[in-house]
């Protein structure tokens, strides 16, 4: 097990009668991509601004690098929350460099930043544009870049990829792996569970403000497993019989249940005597699967 960046420990939090988080827990490992999921309303955002101290919980602690959370934390945090908001009306190098700057950064060290940054993505023609004239994916890139530039030991992305078209979203997601690999810790919420199969290494998943499911997402996985298995097959049809039940048929492509009191290795043998195999693996649920069994079991 990884070492423990963040740590957040029964945290409550009410807004008058309503109960926005009650007894949240989640640990998030140094140096991974954690998946914050969720219903909407669940109580992710709430949790990501008390993180950031944007507001304080109600009951509970927040463990930040084996301190408690406190305000000099701050400089170690970057936070990009799905609504987002840049100065329309002032130039892009200019707002860019001011929010650096806000972040503590040196005017010259924040001037090398945003030049590796903004050749990085290729940005360095918008430098002198005006915020009104980007589109809503360029003006995103922006933010992204004065989220990251100041190097935090934790960042908070809340929807990364909206507003991106494929090829940015792309783009973005190899920055996130590549600050993952260079040792940031992520955390990392959003909608869309392709992207969490993608890149994350954890997940927690909020409903009704509790945690309901927390962890290595391979281990989620295979906690949440059932005894299918997808076979493909060179030709021929394949039958169900006393070893296994067929669920579904794609072209050669079958999604078999084993059956109660057998194994996998008999399994194979059976359809072996008969068949010629093109593959045999263990059917695993998606995230998206999880989450959805998840909510529904609650």
């Amino acid at each position: 097990m990884k070492d423990i960046l963040l740590s957040v420990e029964d945290v409550v939090k009410n807004y008058g009668d309503y109960t926005a988080l009650d007894k949240v827990n989640i640990s998030v490992p140094k140096s991974s991509i954690y998946g914050l999921l969720g219903p909407n309303g669940a109580g992710k955002t709430t949790l990501m601004r008390i993180i950031n101290q944007i507001t304080a919980p109600d009951q509970g602690r927040i463990v930040f690098h084996n301190e408690l959370l406190n305000k000099k934390h701050i400089k170690d945090i970057g936070y990009l929350p799905e609504e987002r908001g840049l100065y329309k009306k002032m130039k892009v190098g200019e707002q860019a460099l001011y929010l650096a700057q806000l972040k503590g950064m040196p005017y010259k060290q924040a001037i090398e930043k945003l030049k590796f940054w903004f050749e990085k993505l290729e940005i360095t023609h918008w430098w002198s544009k005006r915020v009104e004239e980007l589109s809503k994916g360029m003006a995103q890139k922006i933010q992204f870049v004065v989220t990251v530039i100041h190097q935090p030991k934790l960042l908070i992305f809340d929807e990364p990829f909206s507003g991106f078209d494929p090829i940015n979203a792309a783009i973005i997601r190899e920055e996130i792996l590549q600050l993952r690999e260079n040792g940031t810790t992520i955390i990392f919420s959003t909608h869309r569970m392709e992207s969490v199969e993608e890149i994350c290494d954890h997940i927690a998943l909020i409903n009704n403000a509790k945690t309901i499911l927390e962890g290595p997402i391979d281990k989620i996985k295979n906690d949440f497993q059932t005894e299918t298995y997808e076979v493909v097959l060179s030709r021929g049809k394949l039958t169900g019989n006393n070893q296994f039940s067929i669920i579904s048929e794609n072209n050669n492509i079958y999604k078999i249940k084993l059956n109660t009191g057998c194994s996998s290795s008999h399994l194979l043998e059976s359809i072996t005597k008969e068949h010629e195999i093109i593959s045999f693996k263990k059917d695993f649920p998606s995230v998206e699967d999880i989450f959805i069994k998840s909510i529904n079991n609650e």
